[in-house]
């Protein structure tokens, strides 16, 4: 997809990317992917080695999360690439584009790390997964820095909670470091998004209210291109690792509704009012339904725990 270059963003944005690139400086942490990884807990693959999920103790829902996650991260050269499109290799944008790689570079040798030495996935799987993800080079592509901005604010809220929710469900305080440790970038890599987007609001919030509704409606994780993404997503959302009622919880309504505030604002154009009318439907029937699936889930799982067997 051909990607407009908004020259005139960039520019009318230096100042801001510049402010909120220090910003991030001050307050990342320098951290190491070999402290977070259980090396005494590693051991040699044998020749003909064949995995069994009984090597760990780790539910398939969360095996699911894992294997979305860690090739999610290790797509990295694509993402790298349409976020340069977007934003250039000049002053403080190019700088955040390289630091931002940078740091997503570890997230996939840290996560790859601690499931090698663990033996959490299947080494020749995950594998073969990262082949297929690389090779396909399926990532979003949003056409333009405005709405490249509102799709990786929501992605990186949305992949912080995801990381974050898959180390909580681990049984393993080294996992759960290194999710939440990941998390923790993830987090301030949105931070630069969300307000970044937030000053595009200011100077053209017609624009800015088409782009974030084209997001919202259209919105997809990354992970299209991942062996088996759909069966993977759906163990995701049963277990409630990051669902659509997450995805309305914890994104829209915090980031559209509050930080944005995209009902308050004054001064649209004929196309935008049109745009925020659609966008706050689709919000609220992202929350109904998403919702109503998280009962049915809720039911279903009440239903089985009264069927299961009491020990005596």
């Amino acid at each position: 997809m051909t990607v407009i270059p908004d020259l005139h963003l960039r520019e009318a944005l230096a100042e801001t990317a510049e402010k909120l690139l220090d910003r991030h400086i001050e307050t990342a942490q320098e951290w190491h992917p070999h402290t977070y990884i259980p090396w005494s807990a590693a051991a040699d693959f044998p020749e003909g080695y064949e995995w069994s999920p009984e090597e760990a103790n780790v539910p398939s829902a969360v095996r699911s999360a894992l294997f979305v996650n860690v090739l999610t991260e290790d797509n990295l050269p694509y993402y790298f690439r349409d976020i340069e499109r977007m934003m250039g290799r000049e002053g403080a944008w190019g700088e955040w584009v390289r630091r931002w790689t940078a740091e997503e570079g570890r997230h996939g040798i840290v996560i790859n790390g601690y499931l090698m030495a663990t033996r959490s996935l299947d080494p020749v799987e995950l594998e073969r997964g990262r082949m297929a993800q690389v090779q396909s080079g399926q990532v979003p592509e949003p056409p333009s820095l405005t709405e490249g901005l509102a799709y990786v604010t929501l992605q990186e809220l949305a992949t912080r909670i995801s990381h974050f929710n898959t180390g909580n469900m681990l049984d393993d305080p080294a996992g759960k470091a290194v999710m939440r440790r990941v998390a923790a970038d993830e987090n301030l890599h949105y931070l630069f998004y969300r307000d970044a987007m937030q000053a595009i609001f200011e100077i053209d919030p017609s624009a800015a209210v088409i782009a974030v509704n084209k997001q919202v409606q259209e919105f997809k994780m990354p992970g299209t291109g991942i062996p088996g993404f759909a069966a993977h997503a759906k163990a995701i959302a049963e277990a409630g690792i990051y669902d659509f009622a997450i995805h309305h919880d914890k994104i829209l309504k915090p980031v559209v509704l509050r930080d944005w505030a995209i009902e308050s604002i004054e001064g649209l154009s004929p196309e935008a009012e049109e745009a925020r009318e659609a966008l706050v439907t689709q919000i609220g029937r992202i929350g109904m339904l998403g919702h109503r699936l998280a009962e049915r889930r809720q039911k279903r799982a009440a239903a089985q725990s009264d069927r299961e067997p009491v020990s005596a």
